[in-house]
């Protein structure tokens, strides 16, 4: 608790200090004001509000909150956001901080986390050397990365935000060439897992290696993936991304994992533990037209995730644990239900196949600095959808607000149709510094 409160005090304190009335002063021109500096940092303040609608019989609503139903959730959260470098030489610092405080009818909750904290060591132009905690943003997707095998996974509601990295060394080998091989490049990564060290990556004790070897052949830039190590199982990707004309690119990646341990409810309703050669894979798009109408799509196979049958089974579980509780009292199966969402059915993307769509319109009708939105999220297999549309206004210097509105929808026992959430309704005002 004191190491949050004293990062929490040390973000406010920078974001705070450094304001002063230099910004009425008149406008100068100096071309020393371009040179890079040895220190660099910004970030920013956010408020945001959510009204969430509760879908009050469905699975994770049940598996939630069975003692105490609730219809809706309001909550307010405060986040500040600070980043930046330092450079002295040869040697470069780079961080990125992050504490929030949030507070909604069930409960008041704060934290702060350091989610980037590393050195740069670059001897010469072809080599740089990483020591602390990097996100390495492995794989060329914008909603998922299969092959992001040392990364966190986004959220693909909002996979631009900032993710927290992992404590390691890296070493980065770049090498330009002629002819058609244009770049080679060879990231090579330690990543050790102890007690208090990236304890949530996986098995304690150990420590794991990862390599990239990113080419430009041409025009198209490809990366072969692969890590290894006890914590987690070895696994194998490949990437690229090539843009067909000025407006339109696209991308993929394929992820294989040989052997991939995995829960699962059978049948008759028992828990096993299966072994898996599992394939993920995913293709993409990105195009952008002339009247700035910008297309995302991304097909996505999750062949770490479960069969419709499968997810299916989960979901009568739950609504078998609901009516003994309703009857008698007893939640054991509720407890149940609670051990095979953790890490398995409850996951983000738990079923098998999506598609991804993100459109968005730059100034529609002349109105300047709005940008309308919409972002669909559907599972190909029981055909339950998220669906988001949202309005971005930055008409003020160094603002930026959001009105945003998520529509969940599916038939009982599907992905999107058993969500805790029904609708939700955010509000987001960002001030960057």
């Amino acid at each position: 608790m004191l190491y949050r409160r004293l990062v929490f005090s040390l973000l406010l304190a920078a974001a705070v200090g450094p304001s002063s009335p230099a910004a009425a002063e008149e406008f100068t021109f100096d071309l020393e004001e371009f040179d890079k500096k040895s220190l660099e940092w910004g970030g920013y303040a956010e408020l945001r509000w959510d009204h969430t609608e509760i879908n009050q019989n469905s699975a994770f609503a049940l598996l939630d909150s069975h003692r105490d139903p609730r219809s809706c959730l309001d909550r307010f959260t405060a986040t500040l956001q600070l980043d930046g470098n330092f450079n002295k030489g040869a040697v470069s610092f780079n961080w990125k901080a992050q504490a929030y405080a949030r507070q909604d009818q069930e409960q008041w909750a704060d934290n702060a986390d350091i989610f980037a904290a590393y050195a740069s060591i670059k001897p010469t132009p072809l080599a740089t050397l990483d020591l602390g905690k990097k996100v390495f943003k492995w794989g060329k997707g914008y909603a998922w990365n299969p092959v992001g095998f040392i990364d966190r996974p986004k959220d693909p509601n909002n996979p631009e935000e900032g993710l927290e990295g992992y404590i390691g060394a890296g070493l980065d080998l770049i090498k330009s060439l002629s002819g058609p091989l244009q770049t080679v490049a060879l990231t090579t990564v330690a990543l050790p897992v102890w007690r208090d060290v990236n304890g949530d990556f996986g098995e304690g004790d150990n420590v794991n290696l990862a390599a990239k070897l990113y080419l430009l052949y041409r025009d198209v830039d490809i990366d072969l993936l692969c890590f290894t190590g006890n914590s987690r199982s070895t696994r194998y990707g490949l990437d690229f991304s090539t843009n067909l004309a000025t407006n339109f690119e696209i991308h993929a990646e394929l992820a294989h994992i040989p052997n991939q341990s995995q829960r699962f409810l059978t049948a008759d309703g028992s828990i096993e533990t299966r072994t898996l050669s599992d394939t993920s894979y995913l293709l993409g798009l990105r195009y952008l037209t002339e009247s700035d109408i910008t297309t995302i799509i991304e097909y996505y196979h999750n062949d770490d995730g479960y069969t419709e049958d499968e997810q299916d089974r989960f979901f009568r579980l739950v609504a078998d644990a609901d009516s003994l509780y309703t009857a008698t009292g007893d939640d054991s199966l509720y407890t149940k239900a609670a051990s095979m969402s953790q890490g398995a059915y409850g996951q983000s993307q738990s079923g098998r196949n999506y598609l991804y769509t993100r459109l968005t319109k730059k100034e529609p009708f002349d109105l300047l600095y709005f940008t309308p939105g919409l972002t669909a999220i559907v599972n190909l297999d029981d055909g339950s959808y998220s669906l988001s549309p949202e309005a971005v206004y930055t008409g003020f210097t160094n603002w930026e607000m959001r009105l945003r509105f998520s529509l969940l929808g599916g038939s009982s026992f599907t992905e999107y149709g058993e969500k805790q959430n029904e609708n939700k309704l955010e509000l987001r005002c960002r001030y960057f510094f």
